[in-house]
């Protein structure tokens, strides 16, 4: 029985939005969606979303999908995941936890980190990217005999002697856990206390190195796609986010028969369908439950959405919202 928990109390003030952060859009969903869609592919029941009080548009959007636990004040990961205690204690075997701004997350990622956490008995199985000097992300440390050991945040690292060589490690920690759920519930409420930019926080990572001391075996899952690390706490990176779900995307229709001109100038949403030897031309976007056809050719300087069109039809310079366009139809501006 695999349960999983998303994190979606962040207020993401650096967003500088009206709004919660995981409610803004990647590739035409909130980021939440997305991230609710991968967890609901994975779990026997339905998955927790830890929210912030008075949270109202996460619970409107997803509805019943979900079970929902608010976290009363903002106090850490760890904290955070110990909220869901009461309603998965004893009812999963595994537990995984993660982030609801992490859209490009997949639910055949989360599975893989699943099958290691059980296969290998593991306290923990956590989710791991390359990165470089630069990043942000938690650094996983390994022992000489090649053991995860910890994970040292960015902050904590630059404060200790070993920094230049803690900051130089490759291997970075994503945020995503599959936990041994007794273990966890046993220790989740054990987390020390630490200081934070935000005040005194419990740091869900910490949990690596109780697991170590314990005897208790960690075991880190690359990932297949770096981009699956991915999340948006700001605008800018939000940019980035989307361009990388705009290269999946474009990956899996150029992999299906379709030709995309230039992809870079391509925009094909996450509920879009398109027929074989069908052509994108630039400046192109699909939106919406559109529905496109084999063997049609469609823009430049194309919207389509909520629109079914037929196989063989020529499409260009329009909009169109919500039409049906029928076999061998061309459809464009009036000359």
């Amino acid at each position: 029985m695999i349960a999983v928990v998303l994190l979606a109390a962040g207020q993401g003030t650096r967003m500088n939005s009206r709004k919660p952060k995981i409610l803004h859009e990647v590739g035409g969903r909130p980021m939440v969606l997305h991230a609710f869609l991968a967890a609901a592919a994975v779990a026997n029941r339905r998955p927790v979303l830890i929210v912030g009080p008075g949270e109202t548009g996460v619970p409107a959007l997803i509805s019943d999908r979900a079970e929902y636990v608010v976290q009363p004040e903002a106090l850490g990961t760890g904290h955070a995941t110990q909220m869901a205690a009461d309603a998965l204690r004893g009812r999963a075997e595994q537990v995984i936890v993660t982030y609801a701004d992490m859209p490009l997350l997949r639910a055949e990622t989360l599975r893989r980190l699943a099958a290691a956490q059980r296969e290998n008995g593991a306290a923990v199985a956590l989710l791991t990217v390359p990165g470089d000097a630069t990043s942000a992300f938690g650094r996983v440390v390994r022992d000489e005999r090649g053991g995860v050991v910890e994970i040292v945040e960015v902050a904590e690292a630059r404060r200790r002697p070993d920094a230049a060589e803690l900051l130089a490690i490759g291997e970075l920690n994503a945020g995503v856990y599959c936990f041994d759920g007794d273990w966890l519930w046993s220790n989740v409420g054990a987390l020390p206390v630490r200081e934070a930019r935000r005040g005194r926080e419990h740091y869900l990572t910490d949990l690596i190195e109780m697991a170590v001391g314990q005897g208790r075996a960690v075991v880190a899952v690359a990932a297949d796609d770096p981009d699956e690390g991915l999340g948006a706490g700001t605008r800018a990176e939000m940019v980035e986010v989307e361009r990388a779900f705009r290269r999946r995307v474009n990956s899996h229709w150029l992999a299906c028969g379709v030709t995309l001109v230039e992809p870079d100038a391509t925009y094909i949403g996450p509920d879009v369908t398109i027929g074989q030897d069908t052509v994108i031309w630039p400046n192109t976007f699909l939106q919406g439950t559109t529905t496109i056809g084999e063997g049609c050719i469609i823009g430049p300087n194309a919207i389509v959405r909520d629109t079914q069109v037929g196989c063989g039809c020529r499409v260009e310079q329009v909009l169109l919202d919500g039409q049906r366009v029928l076999d061998g139809t061309t459809v464009r501006p009036p000359l």
